[in-house]
C-alpha cells in the first residue's frame, strides 16, 4: 500500500511548494498584518476582561504625570489634536478625494473603506468594552466617551498604514514609514500623558488599526499590488 501513496504524497507536495512559491508572500502578509496584530488584541482584551489592564497601565500613567510641564501640555494637547479633528480627520477627507479625482479607484476604495471601517469599528468596540477613562488626575484636555480601544490611537494607525501600503512600491517608501511611525507613536504618547487613555487602550487601537487595514487591503486588491 505505502507504494501507492508514494506518488500521492510526492503530487501533493509539488502542489504545496508551487503554492507557496507563487502565494508564499501573499500569506506571510496576511499572516503579519492581519492575524498577529488580532492576536494582539486579543490578548489586550483577555487582559482587561481578567485584571482590568495591563500591569504597566497605572504605573506608565503615573511616569507620564511626573513629567508634566507647561510646554509639554501645549506639545502634547496640540499632538492630540493633530492626532484626530485639526490632523488626521481632513487629511484623510482630503486623501480620499484626492484619490478619487485622479481615478485612482481601488486605492481611493481602500482608503475610505479602511478609514471608515476604523472608526466605525472604534465606535462599535467602545461600548461594547465600556472601559472607563483613567482618573488619576484631572486632565487638562478631559473626554468623555469610553477608552478601549484609544480612537487617536486607531485613526492615526489606520491613516499610517494606507499611506504605507499605498506608497510602498515607491522611492517614498522609507520616509512615509518613518514620518507615519514618529506621527503615530506621538500621538499615543499625547493620550498618555494627558491622562485620558490606559497604555493597554493604545496598543488595542493599534493592532485593531493594523489588521483591519491589511484585510481590507487584501480583499481590495486581492494580489493585484
Amino acid at each position: 500500500m505505502s507504494h501507492e501513496f508514494g506518488p500521492i504524497l510526492r503530487e501533493e507536495a509539488r502542489f504545496g511548494f508551487d503554492f507557496l512559491r507563487r502565494h508564499g508572500v501573499w500569506l506571510l502578509f496576511v499572516f503579519a498584518g492581519v492575524l498577529l496584530p488580532l492576536a494582539g488584541f486579543g490578548a489586550l482584551a483577555r487582559e482587561l476582561h481578567r485584571d482590568g489592564g495591563l500591569s504597566l497601565d497605572v504605573p506608565m500613567l503615573e511616569a507620564a504625570r511626573a513629567l508634566g510641564h507647561a510646554h509639554l501640555d501645549r506639545f502634547f494637547v496640540a499632538m492630540a489634536a493633530l492626532g484626530y479633528q485639526w490632523g488626521v480627520v481632513p487629511f484623510d477627507a482630503l486623501l480620499v478625494g484626492t484619490l478619487a479625482w485622479r481615478r485612482r479607484l481601488r486605492e481611493g476604495l481602500f482608503a475610505g473603506v479602511s478609514i471608515l471601517g476604523s472608526a466605525l469599528l472604534n465606535l462599535a468596540a467602545k461600548p461594547l468594552f465600556a472601559r472607563d477613562r483613567p482618573s488619576l488626575w484631572e486632565s487638562i484636555a478631559p473626554e468623555g466617551n469610553y477608552s478601549f480601544p484609544s480612537g487617536h490611537a486607531m485613526g492615526s494607525m489606520t491613516l499610517a498604514c494606507v499611506l504605507v501600503l499605498l506608497n510602498w512600491r515607491t522611492r517614498r517608501r522609507w520616509p512615509v514609514v518613518a514620518a507615519t511611525a514618529a506621527f503615530v507613536i506621538l500621538v499615543g504618547l499625547s493620550r498618555i500623558y494627558l491622562g485620558v487613555h490606559y497604555p493597554s487602550d493604545i496598543l488595542a487601537g493599534w493592532a485593531a488599526a493594523i489588521a483591519w487595514t491589511f484585510a481590507v487591503h487584501a480583499m481590495v486588491f486581492r494580489g493585484k499590488r
